[in-house]
């Protein structure tokens, strides 16, 4: 089994299982180098499933995963660990951790790839102006409105200088104007940083205008229809 092509993502009769009941799966999906692809679905289908399976983090039943022509996971296995993926994650609400500041949350995650000290912080003052987040350096996550959450969980993921963006219902914390402004930042940072992004949504209709295509996938755990 192998991709048909050297696709961002390339995947091929991916199944996850929860020891004997299967959650998600087979699914079959190729996104290109560059594509905002939507991935929407009722609950239970298995969306976030496909996206953690993508990033490393759930190992497959059967299937493989390939990025950018590596083959990531397969034969039950994860073959590349999640950060040697350039896999970017980013989770509905954040998932901050609420002991860290603004400044240490993006420290951290720069530390572990190796760039701290003055080159660290100079990193992370980069990553809060991209996301418009200037000046507030010192506030812990539980003090951050939920704009502002959602653009330090995108800055965490920026960090890591991933290929590949996985958004994981990001937009469902916020009002209408938040999402809209956090929809066009994402966006704009797609192209800009030349992401592939493939972006689960309950709200199809929102996000559409900067998607190149939409995939749906049934409550069963299959995807059953491409609309481009």
């Amino acid at each position: 089994m192998s991709p048909r092509h050297q696709a961002a993502i390339a995947i091929r009769g991916l199944t996850v299982q929860a020891g004997d009941k299967r959650i998600m799966g087979p699914v079959d999906l190729d996104v290109e180098e560059g594509e905002h692809v939507l991935l929407v679905g009722p609950s239970g289908s298995g969306k976030s499933t496909l996206l953690r399976a993508i990033a490393g983090l759930e190992a497959p039943a059967d299937g493989e995963v390939h990025l950018f022509g590596r083959q990531a996971s397969a034969e039950g296995r994860v073959r590349i660990p999640p950060q040697d993926r350039g896999v970017g994650l980013l989770f509905q609400g954040g998932a901050l951790w609420p002991h860290m500041t603004v400044l240490q949350t993006l420290l951290f995650v720069l530390k572990r790839r190796g760039v701290a000290g003055v080159n660290g912080t100079a990193k992370a003052q980069e990553l809060l102006e991209l996301v418009d987040l200037t000046g507030i350096d010192e506030q812990k996550a539980p003090t951050l409105s939920g704009g502002e959450a959602q653009r330090l969980s995108l800055a965490r993921a920026l960090a890591s200088e991933p290929r590949i963006l996985l958004l994981d219902e990001p937009l469902g914390p916020l009002d209408a104007p938040r999402r809209a402004a956090l929809l066009d930042q994402l966006s704009d940072l797609g192209t800009r940083l030349g992401l592939t992004v493939l972006h689960v949504t309950h709200d199809p209709g929102e996000a559409e205008r900067v998607a190149s295509r939409t995939v749906s996938i049934s409550d069963q755990g299959t995807l059953s229809a491409t609309n481009d």
